[in-house]
């Protein structure tokens, strides 16, 4: 996966991780995936309760990517 040109994150009171990533596309440098992510510890292992992606074209629109088939594979810390 491309390195984000820019990310944030920040703790919920629950403590949940909520995160924002903006993403360069693979064939155009002007678009961009912004994913927005909203993850968890369960059992020592990170776990993905939510995900958005949007794609932003050079001209400025905006369309939702549907959802990965295959879920993310827990990370361990």
């Amino acid at each position: 996966m491309a390195k984000p040109r820019e990310s944030f994150r920040m703790s919920l009171s629950d403590g949940s991780s909520l995160s924002m990533s903006v993403f360069p596309t693979k064939n155009d440098p002007k678009a961009e995936v912004v994913s927005v992510e909203i993850r968890r510890i369960v059992a020592d292992n990170w776990v993905t309760d939510a995900r958005l992606a949007v794609y932003r074209s050079p001209e400025g629109n905006y369309r939702l990517l549907p959802d990965r088939e295959k879920p993310m594979k827990p990370v361990q810390i």
